[in-house]
């Protein structure tokens, strides 16, 4: 544990940026990215676990051990309520908008203000270290998740999803769905709350993001007094074992929709997660879905042109601590013809890589990436994946110049493979399309 807080700056002249990083004495980084004349601050306190974290040991266990699945998300619902009221509420009176998130590898709270930053900052570093589980809190927020869950069950862009995670992955916790089921929530105790908080809500394994017009000394000082440190918890998480294959390339499920929805994802079977060679991995999967199926190619205004695809077509590399994936997706009366059409136009850039079109995408991904710190939201957030993959956000501008087409062609060459892709389906009612 730090004996004492070291404050870092770091300036980023070509963006114009500069981050400023706090090691607390607590053991608790935290990142602020100043945005000076700003009105909106945002911030967000994470840690490093997730939906996937389901066999882990640490100090706090007796070897390895299994939780149910959803506990993750079941703990973001827990701790905005604590023995001296709800968090919501408290933000209520200092006028804040307040939120939480789980993802299948992190867990974050967070806030946006537009005035008393610090004493939102308090509340929110105090509510997610007090935990407070009693046996009737936990039965009742039971049936409150088990609400949502079956809600999701029937809700199109998240079965969309776990569907197509279903064909993709053989093993992966990935396939199950971040809420759990309403049979495993059934066996989270206080006891396993605990467990899982002990050992991932811990100092070491968490990060503070913040952007907006704040002021690093007030972020030290609120700290200070709020943050009660606690030794490592020395987190060990059991391996997964994932074949580099899929486990199906086609499902079709039928719900309330007026027009098909459907997800096509190529699974990444790289193995590099982490670190500049994953950040780089990142932004060069981002120029090729550009230049397959980005809204300057032949192909969308093609598709488009025809009424496959509309407005609401869109695509992303989706990566997270044990896993990736590309995703296309969108509404379409013909999915699978959308599907066939990208198939096509991947093989005709592996066979003829199109340089031009090649620089076209790596400028609007570069174009983009400068537009994201005109968000603090985005900064934050964003923040949050870097710190924990152990990437400098602010030196991708230079990564996306510095990549060529021949590296472009080499990834576009292992990732875009038809034996690793699977198409998701959701029907309208009536109209089954196998």
């Amino acid at each position: 544990m730090n004996k004492e807080t070291k404050i870092t700056r770091k300036k980023y002249e070509a963006l114009g940026e500069e981050l400023i990083r706090i090691d607390h004495k607590s053991g608790l980084s935290a990142l602020v990215v100043p945005k000076k004349g700003f009105s909106k601050m945002y911030a967000v306190f994470a840690t490093n676990y997730g939906s996937i974290d389901r066999e882990f040991s640490s100090d706090c266990t007796d070897g390895m051990i299994t939780v149910p699945d959803g506990i993750a998300h079941f703990l973001e619902h827990k701790l905005f309520e604590g023995k001296d009221g709800n968090a919501f509420e408290k933000y209520a009176v200092t006028g804040a908008q307040a939120n939480a998130y789980t993802s299948f590898d992190k867990t974050a709270y967070l806030f946006s203000c537009t005035d008393r930053f610090g004493e939102n900052l308090k509340i929110l570093l105090d509510f997610v270290q007090s935990p407070y589980f009693t046996d009737e809190n936990v039965q009742k927020e039971q049936g409150i998740i088990g609400q949502e869950i079956r809600m999701y069950d029937d809700h199109p862009d998240f079965r969309v999803l776990n569907n197509l995670l279903n064909l993709l992955y053989h093993e992966h916790p990935v396939r199950v769905d971040i809420a759990g089921t309403v049979e495993s929530i059934s066996h989270i105790t206080p006891k396993i709350l605990n467990t899982c908080y002990d050992t991932f809500y811990n100092l070491s394994n968490m990060v503070l993001c913040i952007a907006g017009d704040v002021d690093a000394d007030e972020v030290v000082s609120v700290m200070d007094e709020s943050i009660m440190p606690k030794p490592s918890s020395n987190i060990k998480r059991k391996a997964v074992s994932e074949p580099d294959t899929v486990a199906g390339d086609y499902t079709e499920q039928t719900l309330e929709v007026a027009i098909p929805k459907f997800q096509l994802g190529f699974k990444d079977i790289c193995g590099v997660f982490t670190g500049r060679e994953a950040q780089r991995n990142d932004y060069l999967t981002e120029i090729l879905l550009e230049m397959i199926m980005g809204e300057d190619t032949a192909l969308y205004n093609d598709l488009f042109g025809r009424g496959l695809i509309n407005k609401n077509f869109g695509f992303e590399y989706y990566r997270e601590r044990s896993f990736a994936l590309s995703i296309f997706e969108g509404e379409s009366e013909d999915p699978k013809a959308v599907r066939d059409a990208i198939f096509a136009r991947i093989e005709e850039l592996k066979s003829n890589f199109d340089e031009n079109a090649f620089n076209i995408a790596k400028k609007n991904v570069y174009s983009r990436m400068i537009f994201q710190f005109n968000s603090t939201d985005n900064i934050a957030n964003s923040l949050i994946s870097c710190y924990f993959n152990d990437i400098d956000m602010f030196e991708g501008t230079e990564v996306v110049r510095s990549i060529s087409a021949n590296e472009a062609k080499e990834r576009l060459l292992g990732h875009f493979r038809k034996e690793l892709a699977a198409l998701s389906v959701i029907c309208p009612a009536n109209d089954k399309r196998s």
